[in-house]
């Protein structure tokens, strides 16, 4: 029995292994480009959607205003949605020294409206109608120079009728240095994403940190109005797109766009805990994924050491069972450090995946428990 489990537990990491190298191969980074001539770049509208971004909005736009696409062909809009600090100061103060850069307070929020689609169809619809492309970037993204001239290259290489861009995730707290890597890692681990970025499948996968859309297209689909009620707008979005017929894709962005998108505890599992029943596939998928992965953890600690403790009281089948339960192990302990340094931290939390994955368990319940009540709280507001 000691052989089996331990042996089981060594081909389910090792399928697990294979299966999160193979989603990385299948999201290859965009290449840097060269920004188009100016006589010839389509006028595209950068849409800012903000709301108690004062940490962040400064250094989100300067990135903005310092793209190398021609700056008489991109627009940059911020729309404020109701911030409590000094989010429109600062990017109005900003706006004052850079043309091309606008700020919009964003009118209150009708029923039935999430404040981050409102604010992003509000900005949408500000844009003058020669605009040819929409870009929605949240207020936490920091952009390399090339980010929109690339995107767009992409894009219209492919060609795609919205692009989304993975970034660099910028993790400094020891909430977001323990949960994070586990999340991303369970993603993978959980995603099917050459089934989903198939063409011929209506699903589709983003990120609402950077989205590039034709404009007439958005606006065909009922734009952010058509996805108004979604906490997880951006994949509701996409969907959208995808099951018209659209051509939609999500690529690496890493090298071109980094974000922060939490800063401890306290931002971190409500921000996590208001989407993740939604992106992992309703409350009975989220129930199964969180306890497979604490159990799974938790067992590659527990497992090897109840194997060394019957060896150690001379039982030769513990002895034998011990080789596999190990090797799981380490190639579990082996996953995270890598990841650890791919995330650019202490490679020690690597170590700390049970704990990782238990903190994201516990965001789990907390998740279903909101959909439960029928309510989901984020920056302020209340959602049914």
């Amino acid at each position: 029995m000691e052989l089996l489990q331990s042996c089981a537990l060594l081909v389910i990491v090792a399928w697990l292994i294979f299966r999160a190298f193979r989603q990385r191969a299948l999201l290859p980074p965009i290449p840097s480009a060269a920004p188009p001539p100016s006589t010839s770049a389509p006028r595209i509208a950068v849409i800012v959607p903000a709301r108690d971004e004062a940490a962040n909005i400064e250094r989100c736009l300067r990135c903005l205003i310092a793209q190398t696409y021609p700056a008489d062909r991109l627009r940059i809009l911020v729309v404020d949605d109701h911030s409590a600090d000094a989010t429109a100061a600062i990017a109005a103060a900003l706006a004052a020294d850079h043309p091309q850069l606008c700020v919009r307070p964003s009118p209150p929020l009708p029923a039935g409206w999430v404040g981050k689609s409102h604010a992003c169809w509000i900005g949408a619809r500000d844009v003058s109608a020669e605009t040819e492309w929409l870009c929605f970037i949240d207020a936490d993204v920091r952009a390399e120079p090339a980010l929109v001239a690339s995107a767009f290259a992409a894009a219209s290489s492919e060609p795609l009728d919205l692009l989304s861009l993975a970034p660099r995730q910028e993790l400094e707290s020891f909430a977001e240095r323990l949960v994070m890597p586990c999340g991303l890692y369970l993603l993978a681990f959980c995603q099917d994403l050459r089934r989903v970025q198939a063409p011929e499948s209506p699903d589709a996968t983003a990120t609402g940190q950077f989205m590039l859309a034709r404009r007439r297209d958005y606006f065909a689909l009922g734009g952010h109005a058509a996805v108004r009620r979604e906490i997880c707008e951006d994949l509701a979005l996409a969907r959208l797109f995808k099951q018209s017929g659209r051509s939609v894709l999500l690529r690496d962005g890493s090298r071109l766009v980094s974000a922060r998108m939490y800063t401890g505890w306290g931002t971190l599992w409500p921000g996590i805990a208001k989407n993740l029943v939604e992106m992992l596939g309703g409350a009975v998928a989220t129930a199964v994924t969180a306890g497979c992965a604490v159990i799974l953890a938790w067992a590659l600690w527990v497992i090897p050491l109840a194997d060394g403790v019957s060896c150690a009281r001379g039982s030769a089948q513990g002895c034998l069972a011990m080789v596999p339960a190990l090797a799981a192990a380490l190639a579990a302990l082996a996953l995270h450090v890598v990841g650890a340094a791919h995330f650019r931290i202490p490679l020690w939390y690597g170590l700390m995946f049970p704990l990782g994955y238990t903190a994201g368990a516990l965001m789990a319940i907390d998740s279903m428990r909101w959909r439960w009540r029928g309510r989901v709280g984020w920056k302020g507001r209340i959602y049914s």
